[in-house]
């Protein structure tokens, strides 16, 4: 067998142990814990789930503090690891499928993550209103608004629904950018959660791949304005895709 797949198979032994140990702080320590503890455990774990995988973390910018709705560009399933490695006290708005992933889901569901049917229109105003509620009580929410994911070097059209969000709440907007990059490639392809992928699929590229970083710019934080939802995800996604512009190779 050659190095690369051993040291891949490596990896994704490392990565099993680390979720494996999530569980069993789920289950045996969140219930102790106050809001500090477990945000300090959601990132500790987040980082070593990414060095595990072979993924550098390289973060520029500060998330805000308080109630915020943060705004993504959608690589991968990694892409909430990332975030949750410099702010882990991000609620997710997820689609509803990832609640029942093996394993993964029962981490999902207790880093307080509110769940979409995204094939009922009718359930965005129930996760709108949930979120809603959220901001209100001081909470740090955060949503893909391309709806799925991309290859990461553009954007896709914004779904605007769930920024209506911060306008009905008037809570502060932070939007940030994600870039997958490896040692020959960025964006990179060994990171895209794309098509047909399956999750197996993704993390045996992720573990094959050679020098990945992801980098995490956070950008100012905006006020929600009175202006509409629609009006709001255009502006985002102009200011996210210079950020993402600028994270281009010359």
């Amino acid at each position: 067998m050659a190095l690369r797949p051993l040291r891949a198979i490596a990896r994704l032994m490392v990565t099993t142990g680390h979720v494996l140990r999530g569980l069993a702080i789920v289950a045996l320590r969140f219930p102790r814990l106050d809001a500090a503890g477990r945000q300090r455990e959601i990132r500790q774990w987040a980082r070593a789930v990414l060095a595990g995988l072979g993924v550098a973390l390289d973060v520029q910018g500060t998330p805000h503090a308080g109630p915020v709705l943060l705004v993504a560009n959608h690589v991968s399933w990694l892409d909430i690891l990332a975030v949750h490695a410099s702010c882990p006290q991000a609620r997710f708005v997820s689609k509803a499928d990832v609640r029942h992933w093996p394993l993964v889901g029962r981490l999902v569901v207790a880093a307080g993550t509110l769940f979409i049917e995204r094939e009922k229109r009718r359930d965005a105003l129930r996760v709108v209103h949930q979120m809603a509620q959220a901001l209100q009580a001081g909470d740090t929410v955060a949503v893909f608004p391309e709806g799925t994911t991309g290859e990461g070097r553009g954007l896709l059209p914004f779904h605007a629904n769930l920024l209506q969000a911060a306008l009905s709440a008037q809570a502060p907007v932070q939007p940030l950018v994600l870039r997958f990059a490896d040692a020959s490639a960025s964006p990179s392809p060994a990171a895209a959660y794309v098509g047909d992928t399956s999750l197996v699929q993704s993390l045996w590229w992720i573990a094959n791949a050679r020098g990945l970083v992801v980098r995490v710019r956070w950008l100012p934080v905006q006020a929600p304005g009175a202006g509409d939802r629609r009006a709001l995800a255009e502006g985002l996604r102009d200011t996210m895709g210079r950020a993402l512009a600028a994270l281009d190779p010359v």
